[in-house]
């Protein structure tokens, strides 16, 4: 009941998700699921108030959570951390405590002071997310490709985001303007390239995982042609492109 919980909480908070993951087998979906769900709930802990503290109460509520599966004990009651105890070992939750710890960013306005700062930000999130999930259900991968892979996926994310971040008050790059924005699409561009040469080293069961990067190219070629008014308006995609994409990628198994 708990796992089919956090399919319904991924179905409403990240639908993207959610289509390339419910037609995967039964084993990768025990995993993906609850890696999904808690990754909603602790993005959300700093947007559910207005109060810092309260927010970083939240927030270490799941490191704490994480620390007792990391040491084997028993886990905090939540719909989320039942599912997660079962997939997770010691190091999956320390890797996760740190994507944890990087989310208070997200509480505060605050720019990253450096491109330094921001890509330990995208690593700390999307990387660390996507890398426990891949060394789980293939425990071979090999790491630089999958977070070369989950790089150009936080960054298109990032990029996506940019427009509503600034019209909420915060600072979601290291430097702000379009001339920044476009050079950071093109980054996450050659990152995502490298992992797509690179794919013949991955396992096949990692598929449903990669799909999950299915918006990464049209969103940097959409800056590439239009940077100014994605980072001005944000990145609008017909529902009729989006569907073809994530049908297209059902037939290909692949996510470019």
């Amino acid at each position: 009941m708990s796992l089919q919980a956090c399919a319904e909480l991924v179905e409403s908070a990240d639908p993207d998700r959610y289509a390339v993951t419910v037609t995967a087998p039964e084993e990768t979906q025990k995993i993906l699921w609850p890696l999904y769900a808690f990754n909603i709930e602790v993005s959300r802990a700093p947007w559910v108030t207005q109060e810092p503290m309260i927010a970083e109460i939240r927030l270490q509520w799941w490191r704490d959570a994480l620390e007792e599966i990391r040491e084997g004990r028993p886990v905090r009651a939540h719909f989320v951390t039942g599912p997660l105890a079962d997939i997770l070992d010691a190091e999956g939750a320390m890797v996760l405590d740190k994507l944890v710890e990087a989310r208070a960013w997200d509480i505060y306005a605050d720019a990253f002071p450096n491109r330094e700062s921001f890509d330990a930000y995208i690593e700390a999130t999307y990387g660390n997310l996507i890398w426990t999930a891949a060394r789980l259900i293939a425990p071979e991968t090999e790491e630089k490709v999958i977070r070369k892979f989950a790089y150009g996926c936080g960054v298109a994310a990032m990029l996506r985001a940019t427009a509503k971040l600034k019209a909420a008050g915060k600072s979601p790059l290291f430097e702000d303007n379009v001339t920044a924005f476009h050079k950071l699409a093109k980054h996450g561009f050659f990152n995502m390239n490298y992992a797509i040469y690179a794919r013949k080293s991955l396992a096949k069961s990692l598929n449903p995982l990669l799909m999950t990067g299915w918006n990464a190219f049209p969103t940097f070629i959409a800056v590439r042609h239009n940077a100014q008014k994605i980072y001005t308006n944000g990145f609008s995609q017909s529902e009729f492109a989006r569907r073809y994409r994530l049908l297209k990628l059902t037939y290909l198994g692949w996510w470019r």
